[in-house]
């Protein structure tokens, strides 16, 4: 009786101790928006100057840190299996964003961020646009989310029904879908231009619900959020329609920054503000529109803002790269801090895994590098000098410290790429637009900037990337 007592006493305070860490995990939220520039919200100089204030996204970067050197891939596909794996997408197989019918996406030998805070102990959920695969094994139930609601790939297919020509095509109408982890997906609707601008105060109700149910179960929770809104078709809310006064996007604008008030409230209302990481970025940097002519509005068509910097998505110019990004953890984040580090999307993965206690693969090329103590505080330097510039499969350049080296340059509906014998070298410092060529005199650049290519390569030979298109299972090659 006193082993089985004993027993039974070691087994609750395992349990104990279990609950004790499961809380003290910090719950985390990433609003992930699509094709937002880096110049959009008023704490990089957009709101107000765009046609609408952003109070709450301005409030939400005086309360955490606000970074103006965060990096993603130019692509809506290539940056969200970066975010998802930590490695660059030239690795996954998924470097371009998919136009044909076939399979595409993530296979099931990559471990996502949803599997990995899965993992450590977190209920996760999706709510949103994810573009990594809309076949069977390839959702994202099937990549460690415990519930999903949204659309597999992209928000431009909303517009199909409503187009000449679509209905004899042969090609399959979008739908919305939901799903739980371990049962297939279930089509909730199609994706048409009545429900275009719906979705997204519908993702956030769920999102709400989500934070709510696993709340009151004192359970740490992941919520991704990938919105849909700032993606062509742009229409907004009928709550905000016309609100702003000053045209769609300003509408947007102020759709953007309430839903993202109501998580922060909403954070607060559970009274777990203190224990939770708050993310607030974007895949690339704005449209790029060159769409010719439909019978949708013009309204629906709306170039963003990159600020100061020259490009859009499609390019290999900083305006793709660079995207707004703040995080708020109070307490463990200074509040109102800035700072011009280079951080990339793909660190997000080894860093939210230490703060999670989460496992890191370490029987692949984890590109990520781990930036807990930057982000705390606890060091100024971020640990990244710079990282490979893909668009597609093809390398258009590297960038390093204050310097960005071209070999490639492309505007993004210019079939006419240019490419150089000898790389162009522009100093982001003093010409955001890189227009200025001066590789002469600073010839120095390339042979400090251009180890780190030199590396990645031989890795990219010593790890091949995984094809485009592979079927599961995959099995790497030795």
């Amino acid at each position: 009786m006193r082993i089985k007592k004993s027993i039974l006493s070691l087994a609750f305070t395992v349990l104990v101790m279990s609950n004790l860490s499961a809380q003290e995990q910090p719950n985390i939220i990433i609003v992930f928006m699509d094709n937002f520039g880096w110049g959009e919200p008023g704490f990089n100089g957009g709101g107000i100057t765009r046609g609408a204030e952003t109070p709450q996204l301005d409030k939400l970067a005086n309360e955490g840190l606000r970074l103006t050197n965060f990096n993603v891939e130019v692509q809506c596909t290539p940056s969200r299996s970066t975010l998802m794996t930590g490695r660059y997408a030239i690795r996954s197989g998924n470097g371009t964003v998919p136009l044909g019918e076939g399979a595409y996406g993530l296979v099931q030998w990559e471990v996502t961020m949803a599997e990995m805070l899965s993992n450590a102990g977190y209920s996760t959920g999706m709510f949103g646009k994810w573009h990594l695969g809309r076949t069977e094994g390839r959702f994202p139930t099937d990549q460690g989310f415990d519930e999903w609601y949204g659309i597999p790939n992209s928000t431009d297919e909303s517009a199909y029904s409503s187009l000449d020509g679509f209905a004899e095509s042969g090609v399959s109408e979008t739908y919305v879908m939901e799903a739980i982890k371990g049962a297939s997906p279930k089509k909730v609707r199609p994706y048409r231009l009545d429900y275009r601008p719906l979705i997204d105060r519908d993702l956030t109700d769920k999102a709400l619900t989500f934070m709510e149910k696993q709340a009151k179960a004192k359970k740490p929770f992941f919520v991704f959020l990938p919105y849909t809104a700032t993606h062509f078709p742009t229409m907004p809310h009928p709550d905000f329609a016309g609100k702003s006064g000053n045209g769609p996007w300003a509408d947007l604008l102020m759709q953007i920054d309430s839903y993202t008030g109501e998580l922060i409230d909403k954070i607060d209302e559970l009274g777990v503000a203190e224990n939770t990481i708050f993310i607030f970025t974007a895949d690339n940097g704005p449209e790029a529109l060159d769409f010719g002519s439909t019978n949708l509005t013009v309204e629906t068509a709306v170039n963003g803002s990159a600020g100061p910097w020259r490009g859009t998505l499609f390019t290999g110019f900083e305006g793709a790269l660079r995207v707004p990004f703040v995080i708020r953890w109070p307490g463990k984040i200074a509040a109102g801090r800035s700072s011009d580090e280079i951080v990339h999307a793909m660190d997000l993965f080894p860093t939210l895994a230490t703060f999670a206690g989460g496992k890191v693969p370490n029987d692949r090329v984890i590109d990520g590098i781990d930036m807990s103590n930057f982000i705390v505080g606890k060091q100024e330097y971020s640990g990244r000098d710079g990282f490979i510039v893909y668009m597609g499969k093809d390398i258009f350049g590297v960038k390093w410290k204050n310097w960005k080296l071209h070999f490639s340059e492309q505007d993004a509906w210019n079939s006419n790429k240019l490419t150089y014998t000898m790389p162009r070298v522009y100093n982001l410092y003093t010409d955001a637009q890189e227009r200025n060529n001066v590789l002469f005199p600073n010839t120095w650049v390339p042979k400090a900037a251009l180890g780190q290519l030199t590396e990645h390569v031989i890795s990219l030979k010593q790890n091949p990337p995984i094809k485009t298109g592979q079927k599961d299972p995959y099995i790497p090659e030795k």
